[in-house]
């Protein structure tokens, strides 16, 4: 494509945007990029961190206790088939080994899985509260310098009355 051909789709492109019947998909007509609140908040509820991490540690614990099971009674078959000559014997091995790493390879998963919910939920729980904090220290902070408050010039009522002290 030659850089002439290319400049002029450029350019019916460009009309095509600004004619009568142009269409925008993902944007917002006003032009400019949402505010971050337009977005909404991230909410995450704590029951439903639980849900997903309980979830998990469920599924960790079937595996634990289900899926296992069948490793021991494979090396061994594996094992009686190569002494007796097998070439079974082998392969059953290879796949009870691959099975194995597998599994294990599940079960760390899940039990990260369960791990970073629970953490998640308490780092969440203690998120909350140190904004509330923060925040409500900020309110008062800016009630303070804040000149709506009270008029310029006099002093601001945040501060409470001030104290008597007695001039002797």
């Amino acid at each position: 494509m030659a850089w002439n051909e290319w400049e002029q789709l450029k350019a019916e492109a460009l009309q095509r945007q600004q004619g009568p019947a142009a269409m925008q998909l993902n944007q917002l007509d006003s032009g400019g990029p949402p505010k971050p609140s337009a977005y909404g908040d991230l909410k995450v509820a704590n029951d439903g961190l639980t849900k997903i991490g309980s979830a998990a540690f469920e599924l960790y614990d079937q595996l634990w206790d289900k899926a296992r099971v069948s490793v021991p009674s494979s090396d061994s078959a594996a094992a009686d088939l190569s002494k007796q000559g097998f070439a079974l014997g082998a392969g059953l091995k290879h796949v009870s080994n691959r099975w194995e790493e597998q599994l294990k390879s599940l079960m760390d998963a899940c039990a990260h899985i369960s791990n970073h919910m629970r953490v998640t939920k308490k780092i969440h729980d203690g998120d909350e509260g140190y904004i509330q904090r923060q925040m409500s220290s900020i309110a008062l902070l800016d009630a303070g310098f804040d000149e709506r408050v009270g008029a310029p010039g006099e002093k601001n009522k945040i501060y409470g009355e001030p104290s008597k002290k007695k001039d002797e």
